[in-house]
């Protein structure tokens, strides 16, 4: 399983999983990112930080650090 941080620019993702506990992880699935919801990467900064996908119909920038808490599964249908 990979996790966000990984992911491709332009690709489909399904969220499998959030780690980090307490506030970190709260914070996260405030901000819609939440099991099984559908995530379209969009950009990711040269240097890896930060990263701007699609979830639930809005744009989200993560940071790495954030990113690499959410491990997520390939999807092959495009939501965007």
């Amino acid at each position: 399983m990979q996790t966000l941080k990984e992911a491709k620019p332009g690709a489909n993702y399904r969220v499998a999983k959030i780690g980090g506990v307490g506030p970190v992880k709260r914070r996260i699935m405030e901000m819609g990112v939440t099991k099984g919801v559908e995530v379209y990467v969009r950009k990711v900064a040269p240097l890896g930080d930060p990263i701007e996908v699609s979830v639930r119909g809005y744009e989200l920038s993560l940071r790495k650090a954030d990113a690499e808490l959410i491990e997520v599964e390939a999807n092959q249908t495009k939501s965007n």
